[in-house]
């Protein structure tokens, strides 16, 4: 089982506008919402590769039923904690040029009592998981903290996975993981320096092999990704395909990399599959994620090269 852990789920609400003019009235020319946040893309992920998906984390009263809702469609098994007030609204725009604006809300408050509450929760549901990932963003009352204090209970033999920015990485890393998927972006945060080379990525790497992270997996958005483990490193280029949103493309990389590795593929299976879901999920629009037959279809055109 892979158990996906959510802390901040959100409705995400895409606009597509043939421009976005700042300070002029813009209209939409397509919308879409879906039900949605970071681990819960992944644990949806998970389940479209057929792999076995637990989703738990944080959920709210305002609107939480319709993530259930959602989540036993896609046949994600759930349990959360819930809280009062409501879901976070995140706005994704898009203009003619697939230029991604974003507007994340924080979300509501959720207290002590119940970050203690999924602690517990998580420390349970771990017991029958192979693989656990925690990712997003945190709510309003939880600090970046949590994001130890979520993992540091699952037992030894489960492999971590965490995708996460600044302070949730940097608490996740006070414990050993198995892998963690920055993109080109967020390395460059990390380390405070631009990234022109796959050896200056690589070597970028290092500090989080230097922390104990076993496998790092780095998105270089349309150029493909970088898989590492200190000692080999592949690369996989993404397909050529139609650019419809980017939201979701890391999650869906996160998923097939946690389904394959449960399954004992290779790296550079692990790697063509991450690469597979994450150019799939960029052709369809909104956080709508990848679907299984595009998925099949860029599979069979990449390939992997070990650098």
């Amino acid at each position: 089982m892979i158990l996906s852990i959510c802390p901040n789920p959100s409705r995400d609400c895409t606009l597509e506008l043939d421009s976005l003019n700042v300070g002029k009235l813009n209209r939409v020319q397509n919308k879409v919402e879906t039900y949605s946040g970071k681990a819960l893309n992944v644990a949806i992920g998970v389940a479209r590769l057929g792999g076995d998906s637990f989703a738990t984390g944080f959920m709210f009263d305002d609107g939480g039923k319709l993530f259930e809702e959602r989540l036993k469609y896609e046949n994600v098994k759930n349990k959360f904690v819930w809280n009062q007030g409501s879901v976070r609204v995140n706005y994704k725009i898009i203009d003619n040029r697939a230029m991604l604006t974003e507007i994340n809300d924080k979300g509501d408050m959720v207290t002590r009592d119940k970050q203690l509450e999924l602690v517990s929760l998580i420390k349970d549901l771990s017991i029958d998981a192979n693989i656990a990932i925690i990712s997003g963003s945190v709510p309003r009352g939880v600090d970046a903290e949590f994001y130890y204090e979520a993992i540091k209970e699952i037992p030894e033999n489960v492999k971590i996975v965490v995708d996460a920015e600044k302070a949730n990485l940097a608490a996740a890393l006070k414990r050993n993981l198995y892998l963690v998927k920055p993109n080109l972006n967020e390395l460059e945060e990390y380390i405070g320096s631009s990234l022109r080379t796959k050896k200056e990525i690589i070597l970028a790497t290092k500090g989080f092999l230097d922390k104990g992270v076993e496998n790092v997996i780095v998105s270089l958005g349309a150029d493909g990704a970088i898989l590492t483990d200190g000692t080999n490193s592949y690369f996989c280029k993404s397909a050529s395909v139609a650019v419809n949103s980017t939201v979701g493309a890391g999650d869906s990389m996160v998923a097939a990399t946690c389904v394959m590795t449960e399954r004992g593929a290779d790296k550079q299976e692990i790697l063509r599959c991450a690469v597979a879901a994450g150019t799939a999920s960029i052709m369809t629009p909104g956080t709508n994620l990848f679907y299984k037959d595009k998925y099949d279809e860029i599979y069979k055109r990449l390939r992997v090269e070990k650098l």
